[in-house]
C-alpha cells in the first residue's frame, strides 16, 4: 500500500468499530449521569490511485447523558476530514460531520434504541455553492453475544431519510459486527465486519440501491487510561466523494487511539 506504508508497518492483524455505540458489559444499577464517556482519534491511509483519497482521519466523542437503568439517553458527535494530495502532500479536501441522539430501553441481554441522525458533507478549500446532508429517523438494536473467552458485539440500524439535500437516499440500513479476544490482560485481538445499504429515489440520479460494506482486523493493547489499536482491512465507500456519485474500493491500515 503506497499511500499507508508508513503505517502499515506497524500492522498486526484484527480492530473494531471506530464511532459506534455499542453495549455496555455492566449498565448501572442506579440512575446515574454522565455515566459513559469515550472519545476516539482515528488516522488510516488509504491504498487507492485517485489522488483525493490518501488519508482519513476521524475525532469522535460518544457519551451517555443519562443512564435510567433500564435504558440510556446518548450523544455521539463526529468530525471526519478525508484527506488527498492534490494541492499538498496532505490536502483536507473533504469533511464530514455527524450529530446523532438516541434513547433505548433494555430487555434482557438486548438493547433497542431511537435514534435521530444528522450527517452533513463539506468540501474542504473548494467552492462549494451546494449543501450535502441527510437526517435519518431509525430504530437500533445492540447486543453483546459471549464466544468462548472473548465476545461479538452487534448493533443494526434501520431508518428512514427524513430530510435531505443533493443526496438522493430514502432510507438506509446498517449493520455491525465487533468481536474481541484477549490475549493477555493488556493485549487482545479485535476484528470487525460492516455492511450498509441506501434506498434512492431514481427520479434524481437514476440509479439504484447502494451498497457499502468494510473489513478489518488489528490488535488492541490497552494502557492505563486508553487503548491503542492498530488495524487493517478493505472497504467499499457509497459516495466516497461528494458529488461525482461514485463508490470507492480501497485497502486501507492505521491506528485509532480510545481513552
Amino acid at each position: 500500500m503506497r499511500s499507508a506504508a508508513p503505517v502499515a508497518c506497524v500492522i498486526l492483524a484484527l480492530a473494531c468499530s471506530a464511532a459506534a455505540q455499542e453495549p455496555l458489559t455492566h449498565p448501572p444499577s442506579s440512575r446515574a449521569f454522565l455515566s459513559r464517556y469515550d472519545f476516539i482519534v482515528l488516522l488510516a491511509g488509504l491504498d487507492h490511485d485517485d489522488n483525493r483519497f490518501s488519508w482519513d482521519a476521524h475525532a469522535t466523542a460518544d457519551l451517555d447523558v443519562v443512564d435510567y437503568v433500564v435504558g440510556r439517553v446518548s450523544a455521539l458527535a463526529d468530525y471526519e476530514a478525508l484527506l488527498g494530495n492534490e494541492r499538498q502532500p496532505f490536502d483536507p479536501n473533504q469533511g464530514r460531520y455527524t450529530l446523532e441522539a438516541s434513547s433505548s430501553f433494555r430487555a434482557g441481554p438486548t438493547e433497542f434504541a431511537a435514534v435521530i441522525h444528522h450527517e452533513s458533507r463539506h468540501l474542504g478549500d473548494r467552492e462549494n455553492k451546494r449543501g450535502i446532508g441527510m437526517n435519518v429517523v431509525g430504530g437500533r438494536v445492540l447486543r453483546r453475544i459471549p464466544v468462548g473467552a472473548g465476545a461479538v458485539d452487534l448493533r443494526a440500524d434501520v431508518g428512514r431519510v427524513t430530510k435531505r439535500s443533493y443526496v438522493d437516499y430514502t432510507w438506509r440500513a446498517q449493520i455491525d459486527l465487533v468481536g474481541r479476544r484477549p490475549l493477555t490482560a493488556r493485549l487482545g485481538l479485535l476484528g470487525r465486519a460492516f455492511g450498509e445499504t441506501y434506498g434512492v429515489d431514481p427520479k434524481i440520479a437514476g440509479r439504484a440501491s447502494q451498497y457499502g460494506g468494510r473489513l478489518e482486523g488489528g490488535v488492541r493493547i490497552s494502557g492505563h487510561a486508553a487503548a491503542l489499536e492498530l488495524f487493517a482491512g478493505y472497504e467499499r465507500v457509497v459516495d466516497a466523494d461528494p458529488l461525482d456519485r461514485q463508490p470507492r474500493r480501497w485497502a486501507f491500515g492505521g491506528f485509532r487511539v480510545v481513552n
